[in-house]
């Protein structure tokens, strides 16, 4: 964990603050284009916010977090109770939305999906590189930092307030994508499948911040050993493998519980998982949120 203390707590728009946050001790970690950190909060929930500030200041980190009118207490008690002054820790960057070398970028944001693409539209200005951000919201009101997008960027970017304007027209700017041109999206699941039925799938990278709907086979009960600790822990079928091992005394991270932030990654030794995350996990990893095993036992590095 780093030891932070909120700088600057900032209205950005219609029920979005930011946070910046300011280095206790040591300088913060490094981090690139498409990061986000666990906050730890006050209350003693864990949260997973994309990094939206500049990856150069070593300094301070900056989110952003929409209030949920459904929050399970991050996003409510973020809005309600954080102030400048209050010390908060926060977990190493992470990234699993990582931003490639290409010879152009078209940016596609929702509301709050413009977080992790803001870094990457200011990274690929500052390389010279070609790259439009189209950012779409219910309207101006709504959509974070759209001021300083347009004092930095000018007409490479396209505010689309849908309640006067409209849906952006995906098709069309498939058509006119350069080539060997990447396209990254983040916003709500309607975007995201627009995009993904819009542009080829080996140039479009996206990011959730909710899982897709999808099916799996009924739960089966199955083994978690612990290789470090000796444990043997039973993992039933009406429970996750996060519960199961927090049960036994095993403190491992969380955050959304919902296989989108990476923050409970276990390293697999052998057995099968069974992948049911929105990340894509790499070989020998699993998300014990809400990933379980194909096999019958499941031999973790715990």
């Amino acid at each position: 964990m780093q030891h932070t203390v909120i700088d600057r707590v900032d209205q950005v728009a219609e029920d979005v603050v930011s946070l910046v946050l300011r280095r206790a001790a040591d300088p913060l970690a490094p981090w690139e284009p498409g990061a986000h950190i666990d906050l730890t909060l006050p209350n003693w929930l864990t949260r997973s916010y994309s990094l939206c500030g500049d990856p150069a200041d070593r300094e301070h980190y900056r989110v952003a977090v929409r209030h949920d009118p459904l929050s399970r207490g991050g996003s409510e008690y973020i809005h309600h109770y954080l102030r400048p002054g209050r010390a908060l820790d926060v977990s190493p960057p992470r990234n699993h939305f990582p931003f490639r070398p290409a010879p152009g970028y078209l940016f596609l944001a929702g509301g709050i999906g413009i977080t992790p693409l803001l870094p990457m539209l200011a990274a690929a200005v500052a390389a010279d590189v070609p790259a439009s951000l189209v950012y779409v919201g219910r309207s101006r009101a709504t959509m974070p930092f759209t001021e300083e997008l347009l004092s930095r960027f000018g007409d490479r970017v396209r505010l689309v307030a849908t309640g006067t304007d409209g849906r952006p027209d995906l098709a069309a700017l498939a058509a006119g994508l350069a080539p060997d041109s990447l396209v990254y999206c983040c916003g709500p699941a309607p975007m995201l499948t627009a995009a993904q039925a819009a542009f080829p799938a080996a140039r479009l990278h996206t990011e959730r911040f909710r899982p897709a709907v999808r099916t799996f086979a009924p739960n089966t009960p199955f083994t978690a050993v612990c290789t470090r600790s000796g444990q043997t822990v039973p993992v039933g079928a009406d429970q996750s493998l996060l519960d199961a091992l927090r049960r036994y005394g095993h403190q491992v991270p969380s955050g959304c519980r919902e296989g989108v932030c990476g923050s409970c990654e276990l390293t697999v030794l052998s057995g099968t998982p069974e992948h049911r995350d929105d990340i894509g996990a790499p070989e020998g990893r699993m998300y014990a949120c809400v990933s379980r095993a194909s096999s019958a036992e499941l031999h973790l590095d715990v």
